[in-house]
């Protein structure tokens, strides 16, 4: 294995989940390079490709299914902030959620519907149909939150989804 080959599966082992941008960023390789090592490692059985939400994610081959989708949700601010918040609170409704981490009811249910989606997050309903959110699995989460942060840009993106949030909500009504 080529120095160059062994030096990008290393990142990606260190970094499961990255998306193929952010590798090209944190690498000294040009995009070409790393497309064409990236290929070979995944024919070697040495990096797994998946893609989550219009991004191609990189993983070591000893993740399953469950855990690259995870991995790709958790690297997104707005999505680990609600899932740290469920660890800390559980059992808890969206409502409560939205409010304490001050993002609008819809942000809150984009993000809930990929976690539900996923089996991370279960939404439970009464008989008054009032729905309350718990982690399927809180152990396998947080060791799997722990092992990601969101990148610059990702928080950006969540940054900005809040503020355009802010500013569509118009301002506190005085009364």
């Amino acid at each position: 294995m080529s120095d160059t080959r062994r030096q990008i599966r290393t990142h990606v082992h260190a970094n499961a989940g990255i998306h193929f941008n952010e590798l090209v960023r944190e690498s000294a390789f040009a995009p070409g390079q790393i497309q064409y090592h990236v290929r070979r490692l995944i024919a070697e059985d040495e990096l797994v490709r998946d893609e989550h939400y219009g991004r191609t994610h990189y993983y070591p081959p000893t993740y399953d299914a469950w855990e690259r989708a995870a991995l790709a949700l958790f690297r997104r601010e707005t999505t680990r902030e609600i899932v740290v918040y469920l660890i800390e609170h559980e059992p808890t409704t969206p409502a409560t959620v939205a409010d304490a981490l001050e993002i609008a009811r819809s942000t809150l249910e984009y993000h809930l519907g990929r976690l539900v989606d996923c089996e991370i997050v279960e939404k439970r309903y009464d008989e008054r149909n009032r729905v309350t959110l718990t982690l399927a699995n809180p152990e396998r989460t947080g060791e799997l939150l722990a092992e990601v942060e969101p990148t610059v840009p990702d928080r950006l993106l969540d940054r900005f989804t809040r503020l355009v949030d802010d500013l569509l909500e118009g301002p506190a009504d005085p009364q």
